[in-house]
């Protein structure tokens, strides 16, 4: 086997891999480079028509990736929705995502009967994340729960739970505690700041 198959196989095996990603993001820079391989690959071979249709393909993931990236932290893009803890389209959610939901966040159960604030964060009419809070005294609200669906984990969306809604300040709270042993945190990217093994931020009155 010569270099030329060698690059074929590997562009090749790119694309497979690519669409066993989750994470839409990740899915498209997977899928654009092993576009890119092909493009050369069947270029050297001279396959026209898988060169065309490999240029396509990336030319997609180009203008996709621009739109996701161009709206990656763009709040008009996403709609925080606050309901009740008893909320049955809720409990739905939590539910059908509770195994992904304890492999991030170990130890979370939801209790529908606790003084808890809800919200969801929706994108159009889906709904990508969930984050749960509760009052923990001084001026601190304590999140007990901050889960995004896998394919928008590369976007974290719950940051607008707490970087454009006010929600918080409008309730009298001061600062925003992390979840305690939730796994991959993302929070030193949206403005908090490290304490211990959590993270906190300061939230300006009247915000």
């Amino acid at each position: 086997m010569n270099w030329i198959e060698v690059l074929g196989w590997v562009g090749s095996a790119i694309l497979v891999v690519s669409l066993l990603q989750t994470r839409v993001l990740r899915l498209r820079w997977i899928n654009l480079v092993g576009c890119i391989v092909l493009i050369g690959y069947n270029a050297v071979v001279g396959v026209w028509p898988m060169v065309g249709l490999n240029v396509v393909l990336a030319i997609i993931n180009v203008v996709y990736l621009w739109r996701m990236l161009r709206t990656r932290h763009d709040a008009d893009a996403y709609t925080v929705l606050e309901v009740e803890p008893d909320d049955r389209y809720l409990g739905h959610v939590l539910g059908v995502h509770g195994e992904d939901i304890a492999r991030y966040n170990p130890g979370f159960a939801h209790d529908p009967a606790a003084e808890h604030s809800a919200f969801l964060v929706l994108q159009g009419d889906e709904t990508v994340g969930v984050v749960l809070a509760r009052d923990a005294g001084e001026g601190t609200a304590e999140i007990v729960l901050d889960w995004v669906t896998p394919k928008h984990r590369d976007f974290s969306p719950g940051e607008f739970v707490y970087r454009e809604s006010g929600l918080f300040a409008r309730r009298g709270f001061t600062r925003v505690l992390s979840p305690a042993g939730m796994r991959s945190p993302y929070y030193e990217r949206i403005g908090f700041r490290p304490q211990g093994e959590r993270f906190v931020l300061e939230v300006p009155a009247g915000r």
